[in-house]
């Protein structure tokens, strides 16, 4: 055998040991065997750099195909109309304040204020950052929020040729015409254009408005510390002005201001040395555009909230105009909401002389409760004096007002006492001042209204509701927990924002946040039998080319009507025998609640009617500091709570706005006070001197004494109180399934509303 025949054989012999496949996954022929076919690193790197080609060839074509575009509409910007329900002309707001500013009239060191914190790379790049648009757009594609990442030259693209809207095809054209502008364009001249189309918010439109708008001074006297805060605002404008942000507005735009020097260093165009001397300055406070003086401005910056919300369209978008906004402001009862503050309030304060007086900030909501339609609003009084209306304002507590959803929650989960007896308005709890709550992990004992004593010590949820009695709602909410307390305000229109206090026993009190639009919905809830209310101050809106989706002001059930129409029951006890009573008339039926918190900060008045739900609510505001301080002391008076000048305000404001029409009584027939019980002893509040009396041992209610039985009113009690009769419903009509028995009468004492 010669040797080509050996090497033939000793193929065939290897060929025959040689399995199907071998270990690199090739079969006889070395050929890739399944999906490993498809997927080899030389058709993964063809396919990608293919991929880049083609989308350079793309990127190529729509170069020479997409050419630079007129300038925007906002260049001829229309105007926004604004209209009461009635159809009749509250404003017109949208002329263009823009005044248009060559580079040298911008501070050197104020153009590179913006440079650093928009586009530290702006005189080295070609007007494009490919990074941050890749990540733009694949934010925009995945819908993880709006494209970012744009260069100085980007931003003035789609400030003066494009929209705001946050779409990919918008996205790829501000990049091609960007790069166009950039080989046209000096940057010098791109950084100008730049400045003078970007919006700051208050209605400015370029640096030289701004400049006037924040700072009252010529952009060429900006000051470093001035620009670097405006540099710092245009991110979010509404969001950052220091007149109206939030604390964590606030927080973060100091971020972005302490940002704009650093990397101001960064960049070598700041002095370490005269980094670390420069301070934040506090823009001027901002001034109503002309017409929008009083509460038109209020009612505008109301409506412009809500339509941006409904529209996700930004400030910017907004003032570009064009849009018609009718109302649901009732000019009538606007008008007779403004005079029941002025005669309840302004007129009895010395805001000049007496710093109290000073400090005081009222803010209202009303709203058709069948409807959702907020019907007047009242801000403060003017935009001049208080830029943020203080109707929308959340920074304040709304107190003992929430103890009507800690009820609520009670009832609609039926919870039950510690002694495990269902908590019904005729309920037994102990009313102790510094009682300390039974079964919380968290230890609280709060004080009632002047450390009084309540019921020596049982009273009745009603009688608790009446008084506003901290030490009963403390040890409800403890027993209806806090979580589901949470979850029925919720249900019922308060917002879930930071700052709710978790699972803690003091939320009884209403240590949240919310606003007097918030309150109006929980208690137009109420009073629409339990079918959420969301109030809305838009009626409609139109424009050209945009849409917008008005709010479903009445939805669906929130809680049941019973829990719903039991609350308002033990509501109209407040307004008829409680803290309430200064606003009892005959010409309307009414159920309500007083709130005052902590150090009277604020005083609540939150109260209904069948055709009104209003809310009123005065603050203390240290003028300049924005510092929350107390009340007392109001017009030369004491304490001034929600019993006091809210209450007699919305007396006012509601026998005007009532006034003609052929009022109702509530419709009560679901109402469910639970069985009658009788206190142990004596109901009438005491001093507590001590505050410490220590809790029955069951930790909220005790069974009625032996002797319980011969503790009951005079049979003429409810006629000499003005009392019901607890035998009827509260539609009028006797109602034997149900047990509706007022409590025992009180003794009368001066009533008091509860922190």
């Amino acid at each position: 055998m010669g040797r080509a025949d050996a090497r033939r054989a000793q193929q065939q012999r290897s060929a025959r040991r040689s399995p199907r496949g071998s270990a690199d996954g090739k079969g006889r022929a070395g050929k890739r065997t399944g999906i490993r076919r498809f997927f080899t690193w030389k058709k993964i790197l063809g396919t990608f750099f293919g991929l880049m080609l083609l989308g350079m060839a793309a990127l190529v074509g729509l170069y020479f195909y997409v050419d630079e575009p007129d300038p925007n509409a906002e260049a001829t910007l229309q105007s926004n109309t604004y209209k009461y329900a009635d159809g009749t002309i509250m404003a017109r707001e949208g002329k263009m304040n823009r005044e248009i500013v060559t580079l040298d009239k911008v501070p050197q060191e104020v153009r590179n204020a913006f440079i650093a914190i928009e586009n530290k790379s702006f005189y080295e790049d070609q007007g494009v950052d490919f990074m941050g648009v890749a990540r733009g757009l694949f934010n925009t594609a995945t819908g993880r929020g709006k494209a970012g990442g744009s260069t100085i030259t980007q931003q003035y693209v789609k400030n003066f040729y494009l929209t705001q809207d946050q779409t990919a095809t918008r996205k790829v054209k501000e990049l091609v015409i960007s790069l166009k502008v950039d080989q046209r364009m000096k940057k010098d001249d791109i950084l100008a254009g730049y400045l003078n189309t970007s919006y700051f918010g208050r209605g400015a439109y370029g640096i030289q408005a701004a400049s006037q708008a924040y700072y009252g001074v010529d952009s060429s006297k900006l000051t470093l510390e001035q620009g670097a805060y405006l540099a710092a605002l245009l991110q979010a404008p509404s969001d950052y002005d220091w007149a109206n942000a939030s604390e964590r507005g606030k927080k973060l735009v100091m971020i972005r201001f302490n940002g704009v020097l650093d990397n101001m260093v960064e960049m070598g165009a700041l002095d370490k040395a005269k980094r670390d001397t420069l301070k934040f300055q506090e823009p001027v406070k901002p001034k109503p555009a002309p017409g929008l003086e009083g509460q038109k401005g209020y009612l505008k910056q109301a409506a412009d909230a809500e339509l941006r919300r409904q529209t996700d369209m930004s400030a910017a978008e907004l003032q570009a105009g064009g849009w018609e906004i009718v109302l649901n402001i009732d000019p009538k009862k606007q008008a007779a909401l403004e005079k029941a503050v002025d005669d309840e309030l302004e007129s009895k304060l010395d805001r000049k002389d007496r710093p109290v007086d000073a400090s005081v900030q009222a803010g209202a909501t009303s709203v058709d409760p069948k409807t959702g339609a907020i019907v007047a609003m009242y801000g403060g009084t003017g935009m001049a004096d208080h830029w943020a209306s203080n109707a929308l304002r959340t920074d304040y507590q709304p107190g003992s007002t929430f103890k009507p959803v800690v009820l609520a929650s009670a009832l609609e989960t039926k919870a039950v006492t510690q002694d495990k007896k269902p908590i019904t308005p005729n309920a037994l709890y102990d009313g102790t001042s510094k009682r300390p709550v039974v079964g919380s992990k968290i230890p609280f004992n709060p004080q009632n209204q002047d450390n009084k004593n309540y019921g020596d010590p049982m009273m009745t949820v009603q009688e608790a509701t009446n008084y506003s009695v901290n030490s009963v709602y403390a040890q409800m909410i403890v027993d209806v927990k806090p979580q589901n307390a949470k979850k029925t305000a919720i249900q019922l229109g308060m917002k879930d924002r930071e700052g709710w206090p978790e699972d803690k026993p003091a939320m009884s009190l209403g240590t949240m946040s919310a606003n007097t639009v918030e309150m109006a919905a929980v208690y137009a809830t109420l009073d629409n039998h339990g079918k959420k209310v969301t109030p809305s101050i838009i009626k409609s809106a139109k424009h050209s080319v945009r849409a917008f989706q008005k709010v479903e002001s009445v939805g669906s059930q929130a809680i049941t009507r019973e829990t719903a129409d039991t609350v308002t029951k033990v509501l109209t006890g407040v307004v008829n025998d409680g803290s309430g009573k200064a606003v009892k008339s005959s010409a309307y039926e009414a159920a309500g609640k007083t709130g005052t918190t902590e150090s009277n900060v604020s005083a609540w008045f939150t109260a209904y009617t069948p055709e009104l739900v209003t809310v009123v609510a005065m603050f203390g505001e240290e003028p300049g500091t924005g510092k929350q301080v107390t009340l007392t002391g109001t017009a030369g008076g004491g304490r001034a709570g929600g019993s006091s000048f809210p209450a007699e305000i919305w007396k006012s404001y509601t026998l005007a706005a009532l006034k003609g029409v052929n009022t109702a009584k509530f419709d009560l027939s679901e109402a469910e006070m639970g069985a009658v019980q009788t206190p142990s002893r004596s109901s009438s509040p005491s001093n507590s001197p001590s505050g410490s009396t220590s809790p029955s041992p069951s930790g909220s209610q005790l069974s009625p004494s032996p002797d319980a039985s011969k503790v009951s009113p005079s049979p003429d009690a409810s006629k000499s109180s003005g009392k019901p009769d607890p035998t009827k419903s509260g539609s009028g009509k006797p109602d034997p399934t149900k047990s509706s028995a007022s409590p025992p009468v009180l003794p009368p004492f001066q009533q008091q509303d509860q922190p």
